[in-house]
């Protein structure tokens, strides 16, 4: 992936590479990398031309997804190449020495929420724009919208309630699990215009920890990056 010939150029072949977009998913690695003060080179792959279909793209990324990294100085100094924005997020968090916590109870109760976004709040959340936006043309039917509304609304209360507990989701203090969240919850009103048909303004906890989150300074750096 080096060279003039290439799709993406690089230019500084010492940095991380990042290969993205700025949707959510694409949004948690490029905010992470600010946050974490790394040194990166943001390539953008247009999904809408296709570009995750090319071929150069899928030795990175076998999924045909963004985000995707390498980093030229991975463990042990070799290459590191990766794709899913969860695993991105934990190794650029281990690589920086920050925003996880370090004992073992901790890391683990953050572990779990990580896994609660990547495993309900992206692919539900996804599916409510998906047919809340994009698939009114193709499928007129109420059933997937509703589905989608209500499970989407039922995630954002477990949100709800869990920050009712802590000022930030894995506990005391801002981490990447924040970081994985925060983009897909500001994407509901930001991006599919769904304040009302979700009643955003009934989590009044998620809301007050998004406007925390938006306010570090490292959102307006990394929010668009990779952006046309």
């Amino acid at each position: 992936m080096t060279g003039t010939s290439s799709k993406w150029p690089i230019q500084h072949p010492d940095r991380i590479q990042l290969y993205g977009l700025p949707t959510p998913n694409g949004q948690k690695v490029s905010i992470a990398l600010e946050e974490l003060e790394i040194p990166y080179e943001a390539h953008r792959v247009d999904i809408s031309k296709g570009d995750q279909f090319l071929p150069e793209y899928i030795r990175l990324s076998p999924n045909s997804k963004i985000p995707a990294i390498v980093d030229p100085k991975g463990p042990d100094g070799r290459p590191l190449t990766l794709m899913e924005s969860g695993a991105i997020l934990l190794y650029l968090s281990e690589k920086a020495g920050r925003l996880m916590p370090t004992r073992a109870h901790e890391r683990f109760e953050a572990l779990q929420w990580l896994f609660f976004q990547v495993g309900h709040i992206g692919p539900m959340f996804g599916q409510f724009g998906h047919f809340f936006v994009y698939a009114k043309e193709q499928c007129d039917h109420p059933y997937p919208v509703e589905r989608y509304r209500k499970e989407t609304r039922r995630l954002l209360k477990v949100l709800d309630d869990r920050l009712a507990e802590v000022p930030y989701i894995a506990g005391s203090d801002f981490t990447i699990v924040d970081i994985a969240h925060y983009p897909w919850v500001d994407c509901l009103d930001a991006f599919y215009k769904a304040a009302d048909a979700l009643q955003l303004a009934e989590f009044t906890r998620v809301k007050d920890w998004l406007n925390r989150c938006k306010s570090r300074p490292a959102y307006a750096r990394g929010a668009q990056v990779c952006e046309a």
